[in-house]
């Protein structure tokens, strides 16, 4: 039995996600004191490319857990260039272009986000002062772009009472804070999949496999008080027929329309997934890219 072919890592794949957030911030900007990212001009909500990816890294880590491949080469309280010293000593290895391209090599296969998303695995100077070992640049395959919310959305302050104190010393039994939140967004991001620089890193159908898993349960597992309410609400994968495509990624990703539901009273503001509608326009979708529906 074949695999379906939004697995089949020799394609092009373009995809739409949707996801939202209910009083909750789905991604703090720390240059404006950790509010929702927003458009300055239109107000609509945005969500890095960065903290999309940091979710799938956390979500593969679970899932990948002791498995080979799986490892996370961006990931808190390790430094780049010991992972890059990893790939050195277990290769056994100087220096010189025959080492720098190997490393890359292991770099790839041992780390999935090498292999999706790419890296820069150059860092200057080690923590002695001398040349840290390099791998090179990988550019991956899978590239996402921000997010951006359906509408505008309202950010919201709110003061908080913190009844443990921080200092021994301090003349105030209580300490006051702060909480950003959104009441509600929905978020539309696209993605796109390169079948030509994944044979180049060595991408599998396991490999997509484990993207599409990751993002069906990555909000699941990034619970905080600030994402108590975030959820995906669509994943839509469309498949070319070969690993060059056969149709602009635009024409296929604006198929997937949302709007306000035609019963929402249009001064009423928007606040559930069910204000919306979410169609697809099939005939604008050529009968050589397959569409599949993960998720909607």
């Amino acid at each position: 039995m074949t695999d379906p072919v939004h697995l089949d890592p020799t394609r092009k794949h373009d995809f739409v996600f949707l996801f939202d957030i209910t009083d909750g911030n789905p991604n703090g900007d720390p240059d404006a004191a950790g509010m929702p990212r927003t458009d300055p001009e239109t107000m609509q909500g945005l969500v890095t490319d960065v903290a999309i990816k940091r979710k799938i890294r956390n979500m593969v880590s679970l899932l990948g857990e002791g498995k080979p491949g799986t490892d996370i080469y961006v990931q808190a309280g390790v430094s780049l260039n010991s992972q890059h010293e990893r790939a050195y000593t277990e290769l056994k290895l100087d220096s010189g272009k025959d080492s720098v391209s190997r490393a890359q090599r292991w770099m790839c296969e041992t780390f999935y986000d090498v292999r999706m998303f790419g890296a820069v695995m150059s860092t200057g100077k080690g923590d002695n002062g001398k040349a840290a070992k390099t791998a090179g640049r990988v550019q991956g395959p899978l590239q996402l772009g921000f997010s951006r919310s359906i509408h505008p959305v309202l950010t919201q302050e709110h003061g908080i009472t913190r009844v443990t104190r921080t200092r021994e010393d301090a003349d105030k039994e209580t300490e006051m804070g702060s909480k950003h939140t959104i009441p509600y967004g929905l978020y539309r991001g696209v993605g796109h999949y390169s079948a030509p620089l994944a044979n180049r890193t060595g991408v599998t159908s396991e490999d997509l496999a484990l993207l599409w898993r990751s993002f069906t349960l990555m909000f699941e597992h990034d619970r905080a008080a600030a994402r108590a309410e975030m959820a995906l609400r669509g994943l839509y994968v469309f498949t070319h027929p070969d690993a060059y495509g056969s149709a602009p990624a635009h024409t296929l990703t604006d198929t997937i329309i949302v709007t306000p539901d035609t019963k929402q009273p249009p001064t009423t503001p928007i606040r559930a997934f069910t204000d919306y509608t979410i169609t697809i326009n099939e005939t604008a979708i050529p009968d050589t890219v397959t569409l599949t529906k993960i998720v909607g």
